[in-house]
């Protein structure tokens, strides 16, 4: 019971996680990198591609093809993994995200190419890294719950995710801040962006050099041989009844998500195009500081992870006093609201605030959606039988993010050829419709009830 009355502190997960074992701390610095680079660039890649001549729509294809490929790799990583080992498994996929990375950066120099007597634009270019880049982000994902969930007392998994997800989203925090302060390097966003991209390289080698060297993956029994078609089949059939209300929830709120995801930058960045001009006074002395709105973007989604990282251990802590569901509810609202909050909240709160004030406002809320994280987390594993985490989990996102696939194309349709304002609009109903359905049918895990 001392346990339960015990404040929670901010780096409390971070001591956590250095209790682990050292392949456990390899590979959670590894996902360190991996993220940190991906991180630096693909909230940028919308305003990269408008500047290579991309329009709105291509942009939300550029989204489903990113929401295809969530739901695709983890099946065969796994299999990759089963066959040639995980240790290789993780060179090889680090390896290829790496290279992604150094697509993105030379896009720009490969310019406009004729063949056979069809033109390809700089921007086609971005989806051909987006294949590559995405390939460590989206391995493991089932293992990596299943680990969690074998090591952890039932009643303390949300605190368990909290650990491991605190860790990855600070790379979330600090990849941004970095891109925005080499975007104000540069008047040119083209060329800023690419000091970007050739940083994120630089963690892609790091990042696999360093798990491959250290990584010993001789006791990893994680993951039998993919059975193919029919495993999926059969995994699906047997999830968890109690998952099927949070599934359905869930996948409308991505859905809504992923919907106007790929277009935030772009709201701050053409549509509002707010920076920030103000003075810092720091030891006597006053600078003057002039962000673009590229580069007041980075630090936006700062302000928005550093939110993230205040809420999520405390929520974990308050979810083992009044259950799993009512945190990850909270998390499902505010992801279906905040896209009216983007697009209409300027607007009215524009005779109390600044354009820069209040959009560091709206960011900040929109890091309260990751409060419901862990417990959402939690609440997936949860039921699933020990030994099996891993392909309950890799069920579960397959059907998520295969049916939220179209969600971004959508998007970009209504932000092309109707508008942005409707775009959201729709993207904030079908959430909020989401949000609803869990709390009307969503079951609680019996351990948090």
């Amino acid at each position: 019971m001392a346990t339960d009355r015990e404040s929670v502190g901010v780096l409390d997960p971070f001591r956590r996680l250095l209790s682990l074992e050292r392949d456990v701390l390899v590979l959670s610095a590894a996902m360190f990198a991996f993220s940190l680079g991906f991180q630096m660039t693909s909230r940028f890649l919308p305003e990269y591609m408008v500047a290579l001549g991309a329009s709105g729509f291509v942009v939300g294809l550029f989204g489903t093809v990113g929401n295809i490929i969530s739901a695709v790799y983890p099946y065969p990583g796994g299999a990759v993994s089963d066959r040639i080992g995980s240790r290789y498994a993780l060179t090889v996929f680090g390896l290829l995200s790496t290279v992604g990375f150094g697509f993105w950066l030379v896009a720009p120099g490969i310019g406009t190419v004729s063949v056979g007597g069809v033109t390809l634009a700089p921007w086609l270019w971005i989806f051909v890294g987006l294949f590559l880049a995405q390939a460590w982000k989206s391995f493991g994902l089932g293992a990596s719950f299943a680990v969690v969930k074998q090591a952890t007392d039932p009643s303390k998994l949300a605190a368990g995710f909290a650990s491991t997800e605190t860790f990855r989203r600070t790379a979330f925090l600090v990849g941004p801040v970095m891109a925005a302060v080499l975007i104000g390097l540069h008047p040119d966003f083209t060329v800023s962006f690419q000091y970007v991209l050739a940083v994120a390289v630089v963690f892609g080698v790091v990042g696999t050099v360093v798990q491959h060297l250290l990584y010993d993956a001789s006791s990893d029994t994680i993951g039998d041989s993919f059975e193919g078609v029919d495993q999926i089949a059969s995994d699906l059939r047997e999830m968890p009844e109690e998952l099927r209300p949070l599934l359905v929830g869930d996948t409308l709120v991505r859905f809504a998500n992923g919907m106007v995801y790929v277009f935030f930058v772009l709201v701050i960045t053409q549509i509002f195009q707010v920076g920030l001009e103000t003075t810092v006074a720091l030891g006597g002395a006053s600078y003057a500081v002039d962000l673009s709105p590229e580069a007041f973007f980075g630090y936006l989604l700062g302000v928005e992870m550093l939110v993230a990282l205040l809420v999520m251990a405390p929520a974990a802590k308050v979810a083992e006093r009044v259950g799993l569901k009512p945190v990850v509810a909270l998390g499902f609202a505010v992801y279906a609201v905040f896209p009216l909050v983007l697009i209409f909240g300027p607007e009215y709160a524009a005779p109390y605030l600044s354009p820069a004030a209040v959009m560091i406002v709206v960011f900040a809320f929109s890091g309260l959606r990751f409060a419901g994280l862990p417990s959402h987390k939690a609440l997936i594993v949860g039921p699933a039988e020990q030994g099996a985490g891993g392909r309950v989990t890799g069920t579960y996102y397959l059907l998520r993010n295969t049916i939220v696939i179209p969600s971004a194309a959508l998007g970009g349709y209504l932000w092309d050829f109707v508008s942005p304002e409707l775009a959201f609009t729709v993207a904030a109903v079908i959430g909020l419709v989401g949000t609803g359905y869990f709390l009307v049918f969503g079951e609680e895990f019996e351990a948090y009830a």
